[in-house]
């Protein structure tokens, strides 16, 4: 008999605003499916991010079917798992664990949300020259998805070097030498002067983190930007980005597309994305549709 019962968790900081729960549990109840979703919030918890492998152990014990992992854990909750899938394993970032048979197996379904978001939001922008700001464990993935699109070429900008290098390094490896590039802070200024578009991937921007990732004046209106944060779905990039006329894909479409990704994985039901999408905008989401509607 198939199962019929899932009991799931979220695992990250500042998570309280996470529309993930409802939208699992309401594609959940349209299959007739028993479904709860839990937030687990370190900073609730008052534990720090290093505390994840803990948090992972304590709900296989429970009995959880899976988790989602975000911010800041990532990274962190790698060297805590028993197994990973190929994509997981070469972008070195996890944001769903699944439970088999005792064993705790990472994926990621970041890379093919965001590839989904952006095929869909942006389907005819120039990806020759690409930045990306941020390059943890979301910025892994969406460099991942932003040149399997396409992008000719995408340079990784992070306040830390190292993680910035190690990224362009993986990226290289992967894709082919010279896909990828790393550059600091100081040259994000030269760079987005000639570059197609931005991809947005830290965590500025957030309810718990507000304000612009870098100063507005650097925008122009030949940039298109791609944001991840989806709470709120307008941050101030989003926002001063589309008042100079800029195209912007706000992060609502990939928190979406891997809540559908991630719940296949749960579940190994086939979730109807389109209606998660509408489910995102009653919820408050607010998704823009291709051509500028809400859906």
């Amino acid at each position: 008999m198939a199962k019929d019962s899932f009991l799931v968790g979220l695992i990250g900081a500042g998570i309280g605003p996470s529309l993930s729960p409802a939208l699992h549990e309401r594609e959940a109840d349209r299959q007739g499916l028993r479904y709860l979703y839990r937030l687990i919030d370190i900073d609730t918890l008052g534990v720090p991010p290093e505390a994840v492998g803990d948090l992972v152990r304590a709900a296989r014990d429970l009995g959880f079917d899976g988790l989602n992992i975000t911010h800041p854990c990532k990274q962190l909750v790698i060297e805590h798992l028993d197994a990973l899938a190929p994509q997981a394993e070469a972008l070195g970032a996890v944001n769903t664990v699944v439970f088999e048979g005792g064993r705790a197996v990472g994926h990621n379904t970041d890379v093919t949300g965001f590839a989904a978001s952006f095929a869909r939001g942006l389907p005819d922008v120039p990806l020759e020259r690409v930045v990306q700001l941020g390059a943890g464990g979301a910025g892994a993935a969406v460099a991942h998805a932003t040149l399997t699109l396409g992008a000719g070429r995408v340079t990784v900008v992070d306040a830390v070097a190292d993680r910035a290098a190690d990224l362009a390094a993986s990226l290289n490896r992967h894709f082919g030498e010279g896909r990828a590039a790393a550059a600091g802070p100081d040259r994000l200024a030269r760079l987005l002067g000639s570059a197609d578009g931005i991809v947005h991937a830290t965590p500025t921007g957030m309810a718990a983190h507000p304000g612009l990732p870098f100063p507005a004046e650097l925008l122009h209106p030949g940039l298109w930007v791609a944001e991840v944060v989806y709470r709120p779905l307008e941050t101030e990039l989003v926002r001063a980005a589309r008042a100079l006329g800029c195209a912007a894909l706000d992060g609502g479409g990939m928190a979406v597309f891997q809540a559908a990704d991630a719940f296949r994985l749960f579940t190994g039901c086939e979730p109807d994305s389109g209606r998660m999408l509408a489910d995102f905008a009653e919820l408050g989401g607010g998704v823009e549709s291709p051509v500028g509607k809400a859906v």
